[in-house]
Formats: structure tokens, sequence, C-alpha cells
């Protein structure tokens, strides 16, 4: 399959994809979205956990005698066991410092288990076939939450020979599935005297924030709903509400119609443009040139000649190189685009002309530029 030929069709699945993503966003939006979509409880998020451990089982891939921190590690997790021996007499590379963290979710419970994240702190060449030992996780506060341990999970290898080495992935990066068992709950519950309650949303909007706070005022009676800014709305009661968790649910499950952001997303590896329902183009007209430009070099040997003339110190053959430089520049395509048009009917002209997926970023950039994007244009 030709270069070509992949980014027609990585173009036609970017616009498919767009297509069916405003399909289904102007589907949701007549249905409308709930609150717990948009926005989230003051108080109510995950809390990062991180601590310092050692894997142990590694099959000589683990941190070499340079990382002095990780032989006085095992040397005091080895006296720990009544074991007493000192860093000089450890040489063995089956043993990796990494870093471990977890993400302690809001409310919960002592005995509930967390997905834990390990990634090498040394020189080790891969976590492969490692144990986590027992590691504490503190929070920010400095306090332990949580105790993780488990064999790690790599999606990864890492083979070395003499002259040779095969790599996928990261080795030196791996999981504990519900490797870390929480030992103290979340300090965290929901911000307020239980009389008010505080609605964040995750994407700060004036508009989206003045329809929660509509929404919420025609659902609840006796209370004064306010947007306090883009991102935030206070809903305070005037008695405490009986049930404080059934209320939360209430107000979660209320329906709302929000507003889209106008944003165009390309992909410049995949090649992939998404673009939403509401992203519409100005009247504008794309003039794409078309240079290119050769250069080749030819290596020829210049042998001397006559009769008289015979192989000296001085005289001999001589390689020359001969440069040849070729400029076609190619007529340059013409694309116009009517008032109004959406993405999708300028990447099919764009696909047209065979641009390919650099061009297309220019384009859309160029467009920006212009004020003819009525959006926002992400690049990954």
């Amino acid at each position: 399959m030709s270069a070509m030929t992949t980014f027609k069709n990585l173009l036609l699945t970017g616009v498919a994809l767009g297509a069916l993503l405003g399909a289904c966003a102007s589907a949701q939006a007549a249905a409308g979205v709930r609150v717990k979509e948009l926005a989230r409880v003051a108080g109510v998020r995950d809390n990062p956990l991180t601590g310092y451990g050692l894997v142990f089982g590694l099959s000589g891939s683990g941190d070499s005698a340079r990382n002095r921190a990780t032989l006085q590690s095992v040397a005091n997790t080895l006296r720990n066991f009544g074991v007493n021996v000192s860093e000089a007499d450890l040489a063995s590379r089956n043993v990796a410092a990494v870093i471990v963290t977890a993400r302690l979710p809001a409310f919960a419970e002592p005995g509930q288990m967390l997905d834990v994240q390990v990634a090498s702190s040394g020189d080790a060449r891969s976590l492969t076939g490692g144990t986590l030992m027992l590691t504490p996780l503190s929070g920010p506060d400095g306090r332990v939450y949580a105790i993780a341990q488990g064999a790690i999970s790599v999606g990864g290898y890492q083979f070395e020979g003499v002259t040779a080495s095969l790599q996928k992935n990261h080795p030196t990066v791996g999981w504990v599935p519900q490797g870390a068992s929480v030992e103290q709950g979340s300090p965290l519950r929901v911000a307020g005297d239980g009389r008010s309650l505080s609605i964040l949303l995750n994407e700060p909007d004036f508009t989206n924030a003045e329809r929660i706070a509509d929404a919420i005022r025609g659902s609840v009676s006796g209370a004064s709903v306010r947007a306090e800014h883009a991102g935030k709305v206070t809903v305070a009661y005037a008695n405490a509400p009986a049930n404080l968790v059934s209320e939360i649910s209430r107000l979660e499950n209320l329906s709302v119609q929000p507003q889209r952001k106008a944003r165009v997303v390309v992909n410049e590896r995949t090649g992939t443009v998404v673009a939403g329902g509401d992203v519409r183009l100005g009247e504008v007209t794309v003039s794409h040139g078309d240079l290119k430009v050769e250069i080749r070099t030819d290596y020829t040997v210049s042998q001397p000649e006559g009769v008289f003339v015979r192989p000296g110190s001085s005289i001999g053959s001589v390689v020359v190189p001969r440069t040849e430089i070729k400029a076609d520049e190619g007529p340059a395509p013409l694309v116009s685009v009517r008032e109004g048009a959406s993405v999708a009917e300028l990447v099919s002209a764009l696909r047209a002309i065979k641009l390919s997926t650099r061009d297309v970023i220019a384009v859309l950039q160029s467009i920006k530029a212009a004020g003819a994007l009525d959006g926002e244009l992400v690049i990954q």
C-alpha cells in the first residue's frame, strides 16, 4: 500500500469519525446531558499517592552497582529480616529501585484495592518478571494511606546480545493490578457545612454554568442557587438536607443542554482529523504550491591520458564528483470553500488535490490565522 493510499484512508477515517461524533453529539444534545457528566461536587476528587520501593526477582536486568541508593536500600531491607550485610557485599543486578504511584479515590475505605504504577528510578534495563516488595504509599500530607505489593505486569520487553538488542515499548514501567490496599480512608469529604453545596464544572464555561444553575433552580425549592463564575455553581439551602447523599444524587442526575465548544483536533502522527458539528468555515480560497527539488551526485574516475604519461608519485586516477540539480515547480492547485462549509467538506477538497498530512495541518493553521475557521484548532 502506497503512502498516498494510506493517507487517503486515514483522512476518510477521520472525516467519517468526525461525522459519527457529530451525529452522536446531536442525539445527546437532544436528550440532554446529566450534570454529573459536566461537573463534580466540591471536595470529591482523587488524591495522589507516592512511595519508594524495591523490585526483586529480576533476571540480571536490575540496577547496577553504580546506584548506591539501591544497594543501601537492599542492605536496609535485609537488616529488617535479621540479615546483616554491607553494601560492598551486594553485586547482584536482580533488584531495582522504583517509584510507586497510585490514585486514592474520594471516600475510599480501608481494605479497598487500588491499581499502582511502578517506574524505575535507576539504570535498570527491564522490570519484567519482578515482584514489588511491601511499599508504603503516602499522600501530600506525609501520612501513609495505602500499602503496595505484588507481581509487576510489564507491557514490553528487552533482550540484549553481544552486538544487538531488541526492545518493545518501555520495559522499565509497569503496573500492579489491584496491588495496593487502602489502610486509611481519604481525608477529603464534601466541602461545606451541610447547608450548602458547590458544583464545579470540569471545563469552565459561563453558558454551561448558568444552564446548570437554571436546572437546579427548577428542581430545588427553598434554596438559593447562583453561578459564582464560569466554573462554580453554589446551592445554599434554607435547611440542611435530611439525606445529603440522596440530594447530591438527585442534583447530579439533572438534565441540561450544554453548549459545546467548536473545536478541530488534528493528529499529525496518524493523519486523523476530527471536527465537531458546530465548526464552520468562512469563505476562503486555498492555493497550494508544489515545488520539487532533486539533487543527484554521480562519481566518475578520471584517468591520465597520453602515450608518454606514466603513473608516478604525482600522477594517478582521480575521483571526480558531478552534481546535477533539477527544480520542478508544478501548477498550484486552487481550492475554494463557500461560506458556512464544514471541515469535512474542506478535508475532502484537500484530499482531491492529494495533499499530505503535514500540508493539511498547514492549511488548517493558515485558515485559522486568516480568521476563516470558527472554532479552536488543536494539533496533537
